[in-house]
């Protein structure tokens, strides 16, 4: 159980930092309305505060590595589903890659 919220908080925090810095960027870089940036900044408040709810005994370092992998994952699916940028083999190559790395990083027994 612990697995699977240590998992739904480094997604969580991923939907927060990619949402909060899609709203910034559509509010520069696309003319939107100031209140995408507003709300784009929140959420990357709150994509800083998510991290911190992962179990105890992780630490900063660790927390930090994984969610990275995680992040370009989530960043792949974001430009596929958001984006309508088809991903292509070497996109899910290298994610698959970096779910095995972040797997064995956050979640490899350690004595």
């Amino acid at each position: 159980m612990e697995i699977i919220r240590s998992m739904f908080y480094f997604i969580l925090a991923g939907v927060f930092e990619i949402g909060g810095g899609y709203l910034i960027w559509l509010w520069i870089r696309e003319g939107k309305s100031i209140l995408y940036g507003v709300i784009g900044a929140i959420a990357l408040i709150l994509y800083g505060i998510i991290p911190t709810l992962q179990p105890p005994s992780a630490n900063f370092g660790r927390v930090y590595a994984t969610y990275g992998g995680i992040f370009i994952v989530l960043s792949i699916l974001w430009g596929w589903k958001i984006d309508n940028m088809l991903p292509d083999k070497f996109d899910l190559i290298g994610g698959v890659i970096a779910l095995v790395g972040v797997t064995i990083i956050m979640y490899a027994p350690r004595g």
